[in-house]
């Protein structure tokens, strides 16, 4: 009888657990293996935040972002991480998408520590190494912040575009003088000591006059399935407020997500951890959206032909 009882057991286990989560909906989202949303999301499943708030996150982590991309637009997940510009791309392309912020982080422009750059004047007939290609945010906002005094950059210094994990080594190689890359790149080398932020890309959106916390990353989701599933898309926004609070006001938290950012060494990790919190968006506004219609403008995207107000999630109050 006993072993009868052991043998059942991890089958009445599981019972019990479909059971307490069957009636629940299931939200899934692709996500990369070890970028930033994976680790607000991996802290929200540890915590049952997915439960608390009455559904199911289920998680499919992917290698890189075209195939991220290709999960939610082939409908195999529900949503995923984009950027802005991708979801105008969509909108443009007849296939809208809600778009509900993750993060304000647009990115770093850094140089060494001992380097003379302090401006955008500076950066006149240095090397700079950009990521991301041509259509970079940063490094159209940086264009845009220096045609304003009168300098065109792309003719008067020496750009080269390039993987952020290749311009890290540039710069440190003295090869480049300068880097306009991402957020969490730049975060690594600078919590290594040694490098520092030339110029803040909050100061580019003032000079640009645009609000300085604008989420330029979000948690999309195909229209029709977002217009079918609210109470879903809004109990997973809940939680996620939830998870992103937790992780800004506990520290403690991030030792468990350390694997997931790689193991960094302790002041990448802080540089790390408080870049992310930095990063976390303010509540949209209708200011907000507007602004980020002029963002997208900026970045090229036709102005009679911008994603409308309602594809841009607001917290309910």
């Amino acid at each position: 009888m006993i072993l009868m009882l052991l043998v059942a057991l991890p089958a009445l286990v599981s019972d019990a657990r479909a059971a307490a989560s069957g009636d629940l909906p299931v939200l899934s989202i692709s996500v990369l293996q070890f970028g930033t949303a994976h680790w607000e999301l991996d802290h929200l499943l540890h915590r049952n935040l997915d439960r608390k708030h009455g559904y199911r996150l289920v998680l499919t982590p992917v290698a890189n972002l075209p195939a991220s991309r290709l999960a939610v637009t082939s409908g195999s997940v529900n949503g995923a991480v984009a950027d802005l510009l991708w979801a105008q791309s969509r909108y443009q392309a007849g296939t809208p998408y809600l778009y509900l912020p993750f993060s304000s982080q647009i990115g770093d422009i850094v140089v060494a520590d001992g380097s003379a750059i302090q401006s955008v004047a500076d950066l006149v007939g240095k090397r700079i190494g950009v990521a991301g290609g041509p259509d970079s945010k940063g490094w159209v906002l940086l264009q845009k912040v220096a045609a304003q005094q009168g300098l065109n950059l792309s003719d008067s210094a020496d750009v080269q575009f390039a993987a952020p994990p290749l311009l890290n080594q540039a710069l440190k190689r003295g090869q480049v003088d300068v880097i306009v890359t991402y957020w969490h790149f730049a975060a690594r080398l600078k919590g290594e000591g040694g490098w520092r932020s030339a110029l803040r890309m909050a100061d580019l959106l003032a000079a640009l006059n645009l609000d300085t916390n604008l989420p330029v990353l979000g948690y999309v989701f195909s229209g029709p399935w977002a217009r079918e599933h609210p109470s879903l898309v809004r109990r997973f926004a809940d939680s996620l407020g939830e998870a992103k609070a937790e992780l800004a006001d506990d520290p403690t938290y991030w030792e468990r997500l350390r694997p997931l950012m790689g193991n960094p060494d302790t002041g990448i990790f802080q540089a790390l951890r408080k870049g992310f919190v930095a990063g976390t968006p303010a509540p949209q506004t209708e200011q907000r959206t507007a602004d980020l219609h002029r963002l997208l403008v900026l970045t090229g995207a036709a102005e009679d032909n911008l994603m409308p107000a309602s594809l841009f999630y607001r917290s309910e109050p």
